[in-house]
């Protein structure tokens, strides 16, 4: 860029912590870094994946990157206001017809407990409810996973359910606790500063 200053004072995809901007190639290192920590993996409900490296990363945010929709799924890179990358946010399984979507969201293990992956899940709530006409948020975690559940119940998320059993990782079969937000739901807690 030349001579432009930047003012992000009006833009939709920041708070006061965060702004969410398109995933590039140049985060291939990042996503790898990702990789390496198999106990966020784990907890992500992924399980144990298969090695690696920044080549395949890069193959991955030439498809997903950009912050366009493929295969139903917006992908973000989650920064800091002085542009550090901290972690990544989706929003997905976006149903038109029956007017849902899902979001997903990990930060690096050295950025958590600041407040960056709550203010990420508010802004892609704001954008499926308030912009895209959606009337439900589903998601879901590992149900010994108690920071994400936690994120959950203060965004407003009612606990829909739990799948016994549902995943296999490191040797054990662990429950699945479904959540839900209706568009009822989150006008309220948004009212209440709750989102």
């Amino acid at each position: 860029m030349t001579d432009i200053t930047l003012d992000y004072s009006n833009y939709f995809w920041q708070t006061d912590k965060i702004r969410l901007r398109a995933l590039t190639t140049a985060d291939a290192d990042h996503r790898f870094a990702h990789s390496l920590d198999s106990i966020s993996r784990e907890e992500f409900n992924i399980g144990i994946e298969l090695p690696t490296n920044i080549e395949q990363q890069t193959a991955w945010l030439e498809k997903y990157g950009g912050c366009r929709e493929v295969n139903n799924m917006i992908a973000f890179a989650i920064e800091t206001h002085t542009q550090e990358y901290v972690g990544m946010a989706t929003i997905h399984g976006m149903d038109e017809r029956h007017g849902k979507f899902g979001f997903s969201m990990i930060v690096d293990r050295p950025h958590r407990r600041r407040g960056y992956g709550i203010d990420a899940v508010r802004l892609i709530l704001k954008y499926g409810f308030m912009e895209r006409r959606f009337r439900k948020c589903n998601s879901a975690c590992a149900s010994y996973n108690t920071a994400s559940a936690q994120l959950h119940q203060r965004l407003g998320f009612v606990q829909e359910g739990r799948l016994r059993k549902e995943s296999f990782y490191n040797g054990e079969y662990h429950d699945e606790l479904i959540f839900g937000l209706l568009l009822d739901e989150y006008n309220v807690a948004h009212q209440n500063n709750v989102t």
